[in-house]
């Protein structure tokens, strides 16, 4: 699956496919691949979170080794295309994140943004159709599991949540999740600090449209920022996620609305 070039735009980890859980990195990498250089932007910026998901990489890794679940990760940063976001969405292509202006995409036009689409967003879109394709193939319906973070603070006001669950209409795997977490003494926002419902997100896209269970998981960064703190929460998430995922509703597929007219930024 894995293209063996330093430009793939995704890393594969396999996994047992027939064991009903599928693990996604959307934001995992602050990368960008040439010829796009830095977007001129300064290396400072890259360590920041308008660049990736900050240490979701460590985490995801460290779950897949737990949960043994195949698992795909992004290896190019958002600012060069945001892979949780639609083909039509206006902020797919960001000219600016958190006050930081991307000269790289200030010029973007109709036919570079196909380009990106072509070359990282949609590679990424269809391997994990691909996959899910596969491990419905083995008879067992997979769960979807998303991991992201966020900043601990936004514009100088602390966030005081250890984590968030984010979700749209399906809440199979959301209520008891938020229940399990709650009950470890974790602070859990519930669709806070983002809204889960966004159209043709990544979970949109996989889970909601194609009526398997899913849950997306936001971790505080400075919980995660190093190894130990991104092993300790691979095992929290591995503690809850595993027993719910197996659970025999989980295993079923189910269709609700979406509600669009809620964004998550």
């Amino acid at each position: 699956m894995q293209d063996p070039t330093d430009d793939a735009p995704f890393t594969f980890l396999p996994g047992n496919e027939a064991g009903g859980l599928l693990i996604l990195a959307d934001h995992a990498s602050n990368r960008v691949p040439p010829p796009y250089g830095n977007l001129g932007l300064p290396a400072a910026e890259f360590e920041r979170h308008i660049a990736y998901d900050i240490g979701t990489e460590w985490l995801v890794r460290r779950l897949a080794a737990l949960t043994g679940a195949p698992t795909l990760l992004t290896r190019f940063s958002r600012l060069l295309i945001d892979p949780n976001r639609g083909e039509d969405d206006p902020t797919l292509v960001m000219r600016l994140s958190d006050g930081a202006i991307v000269p790289g995409n200030a010029r973007v036009d109709a036919d570079e943004r196909q380009r990106r689409i072509a070359l990282f967003h949609r590679p990424y879109h269809e391997a994990i159709d691909g996959l899910i394709d596969r491990m419905l193939a083995t008879g067992v319906t997979p769960v979807i599991l998303s991991i992201h973070s966020f900043t601990p603070a936004w514009k100088g006001v602390p966030r005081p949540w250890d984590m968030a669950i984010l979700w749209d209409r399906d809440d199979r795997m959301v209520a008891p999740a938020l229940a399990a977490f709650r009950d470890r003494g974790l602070v859990v926002g519930d669709n806070q600090p983002y809204d889960g419902a966004l159209r043709n997100d990544t979970l949109y896209r996989h889970g909601t449209a194609r009526g398997l269970a899913h849950l997306l998981v936001e971790v505080r960064q400075d919980h995660i920022a190093d190894e130990a703190g991104a092993t300790h929460w691979a095992k929290t998430i591995f503690e809850v996620v595993a027993p719910l995922a197996a659970r025999p509703e989980m295993r079923k597929t189910a269709f609700y609305g979406s509600r669009t007219d809620d964004v998550r930024v």
